[in-house]
């Protein structure tokens, strides 16, 4: 009790001696100290550093703002939400590791960075491959998913697309000049540069010697397959990617009466180019939801049910007002005796450009390091021991959401 009564008269002290004192104080002292004051005493949580004027603070901040700051209303908790489920996919691999040791003939490994030695690599194995398509071309799939952004090395910086200052307008004397003054100014846009870092990426198969015996161009047939596994490892990921960042919503297109399809997607559009203020241009069906859309306008007796019932993916596009529409029908091995559709009952709306640069708003891109003399991949042959050969294909691409804005999906059943 005794020690409460000290420390009360000491406050009651100190704020009689600044009350006297203030008038003999420097001007620029006084407003500090009034400024921490008033941190301490409304700042949610405690002491707050003072959001200066003209200056752009998030949406939890709940404390009486100065006039001129403007609130970004974003939820920091759900950007966490999103970054961490995007943090968890980048470090899921989806083959079993190269160990260097004890590897089996016949099996696909995430590739070793050792097998990436320059005694190993094979110039014209990897102009085979820099040069392969597949025949299903899922090399455009994956494109049309994360575009590709060629940046100069495997350390670079880009721009996420936090764009709410390209949307400010504060009325019609925004931008009026009186006489005898100068225009008005504004700060220059601010963004969030991000350090990237390629990744080194590759699988190995492992060749017995014996099996391969008298036959011609077998090293272009293992490229071939492990070419076709790593853009299909690559679609995987970029529809994961674009799946944790997207504002999930389940839809039921069936053959009830009434059902429009495509009215959800044109909605779903106005929607996500409030969030963005740039909307999506691009639209991605898994085939499964490709199905379920075209059966449901099958069914509507109407007009408008059995024109859209009938559209290819360029005239739907046309339709709904998108630069591109994409069926994805690709597959993975999901066990010993299943297949997965990769898209599967989604549907992905979202943002995104061939020729990116690291500064366009796009959502979703793919940065890829070229090697030197150029191309993506590479190709690397090691002797193992005397009958098993390493055929490695490796290359460098970060795949990265550079902005959640406007991303959406539809879940259909």
């Amino acid at each position: 009790m005794k020690f409460l009564f000290i420390i009360l008269l000491s406050v009651f002290s100190l704020g009689l001696l600044w009350q006297l004192g203030r008038e003999h104080l420097p001007a620029a002292f006084k407003s500090r100290v009034n400024a921490g004051l008033a941190a301490f005493f409304h700042a949610p949580g405690g002491l707050m550093n003072p959001v200066p004027a003209g200056s752009f603070a998030l949406a939890n901040v709940k404390s009486a703002l100065p006039a001129g700051v403007r609130l970004v209303r974003r939820s920091p908790t759900q950007q966490r939400t999103f970054i961490e489920r995007i943090r968890a996919l980048e470090a899921a691999p989806f083959e079993p590791v190269d160990n260097g040791r004890d590897l089996q003939p016949g099996v696909i490994y995430a590739a070793n960075a050792s097998r990436f030695s320059e005694s190993f690599m094979v110039q014209d194995l990897t102009t085979y491959a820099v040069g392969w398509r597949d025949p299903n071309n899922i090399e455009a799939t994956v494109d049309f998913y994360a575009p590709r952004v060629e940046v100069g090395g495997p350390y670079f910086e880009y721009l996420e697309a936090i764009n709410a200052e390209e949307f400010f307008s504060d009325g019609s004397k925004e931008d009026l000049r009186a006489i005898g003054a100068e225009y008005p100014k504004i700060r220059p846009y601010q963004g969030a540069n991000t350090l990237g870092k390629t990744e080194d990426r590759g699988l190995t198969a492992v060749v017995d010697l014996r099996t391969v015996r008298g036959k011609s161009n077998w090293e272009q047939e293992i490229v071939a397959r492990l070419m076709r596994r790593c853009h299909r490892n690559r679609l995987r990921r970029a529809v994961a990617l674009l799946s944790a960042a997207a504002t999930n919503t389940g839809k039921t297109w069936d053959t009830t009466a009434g059902k429009d399809p495509d009215q959800d997607v044109i909605s779903e559009l106005v929607t996500a180019a409030t969030a963005s203020g740039v909307g999506a241009n691009r639209i991605a069906y898994g085939h499964t939801a490709w199905a379920k859309r075209s059966l449901s306008h099958r069914a509507q007796e109407t007009a408008g049910g059995f024109a859209s019932a009938s559209m290819t993916p360029d005239q739907l596009a046309g339709l709904l007002g998108v630069d591109r529409v994409l069926v994805s029908k690709e597959r993975y091995q999901s066990s010993a005796s299943a297949k997965t559709e990769i898209v599967g009952d989604k549907v992905h709306m979202f943002y995104a450009l061939d020729g990116a640069t690291t500064e366009d708003g796009s959502n979703i891109k793919t940065f890829v390091a070229p090697y030197e003399g150029g191309g993506f991949f590479r190709v690397y042959v090691q002797q193992i021991s005397a009958n098993l050969v390493a055929v490695t294909v490796s290359y460098e691409e970060k795949q990265a959401i550079t902005s959640t804005l406007g991303v959406r999906q539809f879940t259909i059943t």
